[in-house]
């Protein structure tokens, strides 16, 4: 795959436009005057959704881009590894 494209990311980006399309209900939801239970509910669910399509991107570059990457063997390309590690860390 090129860069910054991996398998996963049609999957995901179905996934985030579903929660789109949900949280475009939520929000008529909130117009409606619906009770504040039935909201707090949906936006659970639109926030699970996003959570888990960010760690399925997360996971994915994980296993795709930084192994193939620290596989190369070169020490630089080890560093470069971590320190994203590090970095995508603080998102999970």
């Amino acid at each position: 795959m090129s860069e910054g494209i991996h398998h996963s990311h049609p999957a995901i980006v179905k996934r985030l436009k579903r929660a789109q399309g949900h949280l475009a209900a939520v929000l008529a939801m909130f117009e409606a005057h619906r009770p504040c239970v039935d909201l707090a509910q949906q936006l659970h669910a639109v926030e699970s959704a996003i959570s888990s399509a960010k760690r399925e991107l997360i996971h994915d570059h994980i296993e795709h881009c930084l192994t193939d990457t620290a596989e190369t063997g070169t020490a630089e390309a080890g560093g470069n590894s971590l320190a994203e590690l590090k970095q995508l860390a603080k998102y999970l």
